[in-house]
């Protein structure tokens, strides 16, 4: 297994099968929330700031590189299976991305929504359905608000839990 990883590094790179979990969970321990299930991912890249909420799995086929970008976002009880995720992107509660999906930058993919395979959501779009598409523009939608704030927000919150965390006994 090669890894690349520096402590004041912007990104995690992990290159072989199985030990992903650990080494993403520990990298960014001391930059942000992080509850991530990953294994069996050929190649994984998470950036700086990557927000993956409790009950989330990522995972991909070998072969497939899996990409998180930075001040993405992916929430509760998500599947994202050998996907790239740009930049402040947001995966709701419950979405499944799948091989070769990429969603754009400051895209927001909508509650419970199936992203197919290889499918395009293009940046700064509100996309949902199953499969899902694009709606609309993001930009004047209450889906803004989740978009623009979730990356400051978690970042704080990170600083907070980072803050509080004390070592019991």
């Amino acid at each position: 297994m090669r890894q690349s990883v520096k402590p004041n590094s912007a990104r995690a790179t992990v290159t072989g099968a199985r030990k992903v979990a650990l080494l993403v969970a520990g990298w960014l321990s001391d930059r942000s929330l992080l509850c991530v299930v990953a294994h069996s991912v050929d190649i994984a890249s998470f950036e700086r700031a990557t927000v993956v909420q409790d009950g989330s799995i990522l995972h991909g086929p070998p072969g497939l590189v899996m990409e998180v970008g930075p001040g993405a976002t992916v929430a509760h009880l998500c599947v994202v299976h050998g996907a790239v995720l740009e930049e402040e992107c947001l995966v709701a509660n419950g979405c499944t991305v799948l091989d070769g999906a990429r969603i754009g930058a400051r895209s927001m993919v909508a509650a419970h929504s199936l992203v197919a395979a290889d499918a395009v959501i293009p940046p700064g779009v509100l996309a949902a359905g199953s499969p899902a598409v694009v709606k609309r523009p993001i930009d004047g939608t209450p889906a803004e608000f989740w978009v623009r704030t979730n990356p400051g927000a978690y970042r704080e919150l990170a600083v907070r839990h980072r803050l509080g965390v004390r070592q019991v006994g």
